[in-house]
């Protein structure tokens, strides 16, 4: 490791933070450029859902602040919390965007590669020192002078680029696996709209009901199929709450899971804490979660779902709303999307109480209406659908084992402990 040397991030990056946007100017126009704030950063990727945007008619005098390709962005106001590090890197899909205050870009200089700078920020080496130098209580955050001071390891070009091609290939494995969950999630909802919303299922002769003129009567949900019914969703199945204790954590034993350990990725058990094997019981007898189960968040980010697929489950759930799919299968798949349609979400919104943090009651769950079809279509249905949330849930158990992996090697080719020509 000779011709590796010791450097900062000042001495091979330029740094540059955003421009302070007005919010009263913010559109929502499709065809302006992406605003790229801190909400947008996740860990290790960018999220645009809710993406607040900038008229092009505007942008002449702050072109500086557009970002390219391959750009590191870093969240400079609660960089760090218990997901990881709020960190990501633009690809071509993210832009046009502009870089908003309060978020820092980094773009290498010569002596240092776009790709390997992406792994640095990446390091478990740089999250430890955001944690520790970050400062303010209501809002933690780092400043670009703090970034920049921070020391790492560099060795020559060509080894950082081996190096960054290495972990990009698990980097690309797990985007891809990421876009096609997207892509599945999206054919999931449109079935599912088709079916339960513009009641185009197929009818005995294969063609669209509605359309060839199926018979419709009125509901308290307006319009449904004859045959179909209006109930709540209790009357479907058991709805119950997670634990209401607060058990302690020991070094040993089965995760707790709340709210906030629910992802978009699935549950997130690095964060969360273990409790014994007798608190573990305890919990599950009030609410013992199963294989094809439904988990939705009551506090806090209200609506976050997961859709239970383990066939193995060790863990227990605390602030978490558990829809017991699991003892009427055949209504599991649509009810998830039920829970996810619009409808479900500006139920949830609507019903939302507290000031200081966001709930939704147990009451509100069970009596959520509900339109429950006629056995046979929603067992045709079942029939689709099922493929899809197992080929998601399969690509889910991928991404992982991939993230594992790359985080395994990640800190040990960073440091030099492992080389790229012992892999």
């Amino acid at each position: 490791m000779s011709e590796w040397t010791l450097t900062t991030l000042g001495q091979e990056v330029e740094l540059l933070t955003g421009y302070p946007f007005k919010s009263a100017e913010y559109t929502d126009y499709k065809g302006d450029v992406l605003l790229l704030r801190g909400d947008n950063i996740g860990q290790g990727y960018l999220r645009w859902e809710n993406a607040k945007r900038w008229s092009t008619e505007k942008t002449e005098e702050i072109e500086n602040y557009f970002l390219q390709v391959d750009d590191v962005v870093l969240a400079m106001d609660r960089p760090w919390i218990e997901a990881g590090l709020k960190f990501a890197y633009l690809s071509q899909d993210d832009l046009p965007c502009l870089l908003v205050q309060r978020v820092s870009r980094l773009r290498a200089k010569d002596r240092l590669s776009q790709l390997f700078l992406r792994y640095v920020i990446q390091s478990y080496a740089f999250t430890q020192y955001v944690i520790k130098i970050q400062t303010g209580t209501a809002i933690p955050h780092i400043s670009g002078t703090q970034i920049k001071d921070f020391e790492f390891s560099s060795p020559p070009l060509n080894e950082q680029t081996e190096i960054a091609k290495t972990l990009g290939v698990f980097d690309r494995k797990i985007s891809n696996l990421r876009q096609q969950n997207e892509t599945l999630e999206a054919i999931a909802q449109t079935l599912f709209k088709h079916w339960f919303v513009d009641f185009e299922f197929p009818n005995e002769d294969g063609k669209p009901y509605k359309s060839a003129g199926g018979e419709m009567g009125r509901s308290e949900l307006g319009e449904l199929p004859v045959g179909w019914r209006v109930g709540t969703m209790a009357d479907v199945i058991e709805v119950r709450d997670g634990t209401h204790e607060s058990p302690k954590q020991t070094e040993k034993g089965f995760h707790l899971i709340t709210s906030k350990h629910l992802k978009k990725e699935g549950i997130d058990f690095e964060s969360a804490y273990l409790i014994s094997e007798f608190d573990y019981v305890e919990a599950n007898k009030r609410s013992k979660v199963d294989t094809l189960d439904i988990l939705l968040s009551m506090i806090g980010t209200v609506g976050l779902l997961y859709f239970v697929m383990e066939q193995e489950i060790n863990f227990a759930i605390k602030n978490i709303g558990l829809f017991k799919s699991s003892k009427n299968q055949d209504y599991a798949e649509f009810i998830f999307l039920f829970l996810t349609s619009d409808y479900g979400s500006s139920y949830l919104r609507a019903r939302l109480s507290g000031t200081t943090q966001s709930y939704v009651t147990l009451a509100s769950l069970r009596e959520m209406p509900l339109m429950i079809p006629d056995e046979i279509t929603l067992l045709e249905f079942r029939k689709i659908i099922k493929s899809i949330f197992s080929k998601s849930y399969a690509n889910r158990q991928q991404v992982q084992t991939l993230t594992k992996t790359r985080d395994r090697l990640l800190p040990k080719l960073m440091s030099g402990q492992l080389r790229i020509t012992e892999l």
